[in-house]
């Protein structure tokens, strides 16, 4: 079966300090190259919460308010993991809906990471094991809404979240 998401040949996934399994740098990636892109099917909330969630863990990646890309089958979620950890200090962003891309030069050899803030939408709060020196020690699922994060990954969120922020700014918040 071929993959359904892509990760750079630049990148190779092993074991992480963060959490589980990560995706880390082989060779050196430029600021802005694509790293990887995620990939499956599209499904809505109820969907993912009833029928993928159970059986897969955390696959998905939101594109809009109820709308979720994911992996459908065991056999497919392999081939979709991306293997991003979480880190408050990421050297990961997002270009448009599913693009991953370097937010600067990542040497070979660094953890490739995204901060859940420029991605995610949702009712959760989890304790933040990255061990960044800025870590939030408390990451949640609306953590995009901080002001001090908007400015940090302005042009590095995804498109859904970049939407959600624009018209927040043009109501007066």
């Amino acid at each position: 079966m071929l993959p359904l998401s892509y990760r750079s040949p630049k990148t190779q996934v092993r074991a992480s300090n963060i959490h589980g399994r990560g995706l880390f740098a082989t060779a050196d990636i430029g600021k802005d190259e694509i790293v990887a892109a995620k990939g499956g099917h599209i499904v809505d909330r109820k969907t993912l919460r009833e029928q993928i969630s159970p059986r897969l863990g955390p696959v998905e990646i939101q594109i809009d308010e109820d709308l979720f890309i994911a992996p459908v089958t065991e056999e497919e979620r392999e081939g979709s993991m991306l293997y991003s950890n979480h880190s408050c200090n990421p050297n990961l962003g997002m270009r448009g809906e599913i693009t991953f891309v370097a937010m600067r030069h990542i040497r070979a050899g660094e953890e490739l990471t995204h901060d859940w803030a420029t991605t995610d939408n949702n009712d959760y709060s989890v304790e933040c094991t990255c061990g960044a020196p800025n870590c939030r020690k408390i990451v949640t699922g609306k953590d995009w809404q901080r002001a001090d994060l908007q400015t940090r990954y302005a042009s590095y969120f995804s498109a859904y979240l970049a939407d959600k922020i624009a018209r927040q700014s043009m109501l007066g918040r």
